[in-house]
Order: C-alpha cells, then sequence, then structure tokens
C-alpha cells in the first residue's frame, strides 16, 4: 500500500496532526511519501518522523497585526507555479490520495482524475457546524482551495457524520508539576506588541513563543524560539495559555485541561469559527483584541477547562487508510465519539 499524504505547512497546526499519523502509520504495513507546501522549505523544523519529504510552494495567506490581508495574499501567491506543479505531480504510483488542506495534492488529484481523502480541520465545516465572519469570498475559498472527494473533518464535537475528534501529537504529561507560568502563542500578531503587552501585567510570568524570536528575558517575559519539544514541555506545565484559535493547540489544551484565552485572526473565517465554537461548547473564553482588561480578568481567575478526553484518533485512521478506506466514514465517528 503506497499513500501520498499532503499537509499545508503554513501553521504550525496541520504539520503537528501530521506527526501523529506519521508514528501511527509507521505501524502499518503502508509506504507513506509526505509532501508539505505553503512555507519555505528552510523554515521547516523538527521534521524527522516524514523521512525524505516533498516540498512545493503551494499556495498561502498572507496576515498581518492579527489580520488576514486578502491584497498581500492574492501577490504574494504564484498561481501559474501553483498550476505547474499540480499538473508535473504524478499520482499514477500510489494507492491512496490523502490531503491535509494541501492544495498542490487535492488539486493534483482533480486534475488527474483520482479520489483524494481529505483528513483535516477544515474540513469539518459543513452546515451544521458553527459559522462566524462568513463572508461569500471567505466561503468560497475555504470549499475551492484543496477540495477533496472524500472530506473527514476534525473538531472538537460531532457536529455532522463525518467529523471526527483532534487527531493529537503529545507526549505522555507523567506527573509534571504545574509551574507558575502561562504560555503565549500568537504568531500572526507583531511579537514584539506581543511581548510589550505583556510586560504590562507584572504580576504574572509569560513563555512567549514565535518564530523567529531571539531567546532572551524581557521583564516577566521569557521569549523562545519555536521547537516542538520545548514548547509541549512549557504547555504541559502551563498555569493556561494565550493564543490565536488555531484548532490544533487548543485542542491540545483540551486534552490535557488548560484554561484558554484565546484571540481570534480577524478576518479569517476558520479562526472566528473556532472562536464561536468555543464559546458555544463553554470551552475557552474568547477576546477580539489584545483587550488588557479583559486579560487582567482572565489572568487573576482563568476559566476551569472542560473534563473533555479525545482516543486515539491517529491509531485509528492509519488503520482504517492501511486496510484500504474501504469502512464508512460514519462508523469511525461512532467508535471515537464517546
Amino acid at each position: 500500500m503506497r499513500i501520498l499524504y499532503g499537509v499545508q505547512a503554513t501553521g504550525q497546526g496541520h504539520i503537528s496532526r501530521a506527526r501523529a499519523l506519521a508514528g501511527a502509520l509507521a505501524k502499518q504495513n503502508v509506504e507513506v511519501t509526505w509532501l508539505f507546501s505553503g512555507r519555505d522549505k528552510a523554515t521547516l523544523f523538527d521534521m524527522a518522523p516524514f523521512g525524505d519529504f516533498e516540498h512545493r510552494r503551494g499556495l498561502s495567506f498572507s496576515t498581518e497585526s492579527g489580520r488576514l490581508r486578502y491584497r498581500k495574499t492574492l501577490a504574494s501567491n504564484n498561481v501559474s507555479r501553483f498550476w505547474r506543479d499540480t499538473s508535473a505531480l504524478d499520482l499514477r504510483g500510489y494507492d491512496l490520495i490523502v490531503s491535509d488542506y494541501e492544495p498542490v495534492v487535492a488539486w493534483a488529484g482533480r486534475r488527474q482524475g483520482r479520489a483524494v481523502i481529505g483528513i483535516g480541520h477544515q474540513y469539518a465545516f459543513g452546515p451544521t457546524t458553527p459559522v462566524a465572519g462568513a463572508s461569500f469570498l471567505q466561503k468560497n475559498v475555504m470549499q475551492h482551495f484543496a477540495p477533496v472527494a472524500r472530506p473527514i473533518g476534525l473538531h472538537w464535537a460531532p457536529f455532522s457524520d463525518n467529523v471526527l475528534p483532534p487527531i493529537l501529537d503529545l507526549p505522555p504529561i507523567g506527573g509534571r508539576p504545574l509551574q507558575d507560568h502561562f504560555l503565549v502563542y500568537l504568531p500572526f500578531e507583531d511579537q514584539h506588541t506581543v511581548t510589550d503587552w505583556l510586560n504590562t501585567f507584572a504580576n504574572h510570568r509569560f513563555v512567549q513563543y514565535a518564530n523567529g524570536l531571539s531567546p532572551r528575558v524581557k521583564g516577566n517575559v521569557q521569549l523562545r524560539q519555536a521547537s516542538v519539544t520545548g514548547f509541549k514541555q512549557d504547555l504541559a506545565s502551563a498555569r493556561g495559555v494565550i493564543c490565536n484559535s488555531g484548532f490544533e493547540l487548543i485542542s491540545e489544551c483540551l486534552q490535557w485541561h488548560k484554561p484558554v484565552l484565546t484571540r481570534p485572526l480577524a478576518g479569517q473565517m476558520e479562526q472566528l469559527s473556532n472562536a464561536a465554537a468555543l464559546a458555544s461548547l463553554g470551552y475557552a473564553s474568547v477576546m477580539h483584541t489584545l483587550d488588557s482588561d479583559h486579560t487582567a480578568s482572565w489572568l487573576a481567575a482563568p476559566r476551569k477547562p472542560p473534563k473533555v478526553h479525545f482516543k486515539d484518533v491517529a491509531a485509528r485512521l492509519a488503520s482504517w487508510l492501511a486496510d484500504g478506506a474501504c469502512a464508512p466514514i460514519d462508523t469511525l465517528c461512532n467508535e471515537l465519539w464517546d
């Protein structure tokens, strides 16, 4: 069984769940070729689980100061190269083709008449899933960015019969004690602004992660370069988490029962919808700006996290793929949701 698995690499969340699936698929009798796009290859890190992976430029989104910028997005993407890459990607040697919202593999499958399986959070947005900030343009972009024949969504609740719980890449937490810091991951904000903002909460200690940060201490903030191992260790011992409304990190926080204060990326349908879902489920506190009053109240008394526990979705999906992806998707839903 040969599988081509495309992963959108713009954010760390897609790569994080790909790591979990890579470990699970390694236990199956399958050969997997991983393809990443949406980010410069030189900026990818901790990629050993994916072996000799493929890379394409793909398509991505441009953000600035916590907001999605459409003009910059259009200007930064090379559409002609994207279409050349979809034409040149040879799918004939693969038994299964999978996309985690990765457009090169998804569109190559469509253009070459191959059915692509979609596994990712974006495929959970059906008519019964909470949605916010959905303009006509954004709905069309989400629908056509990485189209697939068999969508399998991931979300925090079974909003539809094709929606599974999150895929988690978490080490055993063991007996690691809580420390007095809050973990901060706001990658779409200006990091200097974030640090200065955190410095105003002098009675609290923060560990701030982002790509490109130089490791140092500024006041009550420990600045750290993005890394998988260090980030998970600081997450495990954190009192709570302040982050944007991406899916994977908040899923990890829920699994480890961490209080969350989240700020959705302005103008981005997925994150605004995630924030709406979290508010409706009572799973996190939401702010739509770097609101100092709201944050001060939350730091003083973080909202108690829900008692949820997600099953091992990666292991079940790996087994399903190794068996040829024959079983109906709704049977997986019945197995994996309590």
